[in-house]
């Protein structure tokens, strides 16, 4: 039943009998056996088929059981997990999934402590922004996802883990910095701004709004390195994180002025709702919350 579920999901996945045969090493026949042992065992139809238009529609009754079959394979995966974690030593497969600031800007370091401590543990690390990152914990591709304020959804359960300072980041030798700062001076600026579905991006839009402010222009870059290097080339001014402008600043490429009113956010760690973590994924919110606390203290 195992591998009939696996090949249900690859199915599902890749929307082609073919291309999901191929990702599991099975044959389109083969797929086939496995989707009809699945319908008689559940007495239902898991898939319409078009010969004509040679395409795939999930029913109801499949969509339901594809989601049970990512919990069904999660689970074991994870009692696996646990059951090599009998004796002391905590082993596992760890697939992490971060927004762009915090993989970029604050994960190294907290995972070369951790990576120290939990050797018998293997990280899986993907970087991407904020939406993709909610996306992949619901469809339970991840084990554990940390993003930048507030998710777009409640698909998932959700908690803070560090605070973040947004700061306006500008060129070394921008004429603002030398000046009594005022909103106004942001009204006839171009601004340059992460791509939608990003948390800078989010909290950007929010900030323009909520002061008033219509940029002159904008350009949008996938990267903070991107944002970070157009800001030092002076192609624009942006509102980002702390995290980011910090070493720009400090080799002289780059000036900040810390904001009027306290701009803060924070990043947050969320997991699949009613789905039992694995223990290495409980191992490492436990120390992802020592080392923030440990972070803001130094603060």
């Amino acid at each position: 039943m195992l591998e009939e579920l696996k090949t249900f999901i690859a199915v599902v996945e890749y929307e082609n009998f073919t291309k999901a045969g191929e990702s599991i090493n099975l044959s389109q026949p083969s797929v086939s056996v496995h989707i009809k042992n699945l319908e008689s065992y559940f007495n239902t139809e898991l898939i319409t088929r078009s010969v004509k238009k040679k395409t795939i529609v999930i029913t109801e009754s499949g969509v339901l059981l594809y989601k049970r079959a990512k919990e069904i394979l999660k689970l074991l995966e994870n009692t696996k997990d646990e059951l090599k974690n009998v004796s002391n030593t905590i082993k596992g497969h760890l697939k992490i999934g971060a927004s762009l600031t915090i993989g970029e800007y604050f994960l190294p370091g907290f995972l070369g402590e951790f990576s120290k401590e939990y050797p018998d543990v293997e990280i899986e690390l993907l970087i991407e922004n904020t939406t993709n990152i909610c996306d992949k914990i619901k469809n339970l591709k991840i084990d554990i996802g940390l993003i930048e304020g507030v998710a777009p959804s409640f698909d998932f359960n959700q908690n803070y883990f560090l605070e973040d300072r947004m700061v306006l980041m500008l060129p070394y030798n921008d004429p603002m910095v030398s000046k009594e700062f005022s909103y106004t001076l942001l009204k006839d600026r171009r601004w340059i701004a992460r791509e939608n579905g990003s948390g800078t991006r989010e909290y950007l839009n929010m900030f323009l709004t909520t002061k008033e402010i219509i940029p002159k222009s904008m350009m949008v870059l996938g990267s903070n390195y991107s944002v970070k290097e157009a800001v030092k080339n002076n192609l624009g001014i942006t509102l980002i994180s702390n995290y980011v402008a910090e070493e720009g600043v400090k080799n002289k490429e780059l000036s900040v002025i810390e904001l009027k009113e306290n701009y803060k956010r924070h990043f947050s760690y969320i997991t699949p709702k009613d789905m039992m973590i694995s223990k290495a994924t409980d191992v490492f919110i436990k120390k992802l919350i020592d080392y923030s606390a440990t972070i803001n203290y130094l603060k």
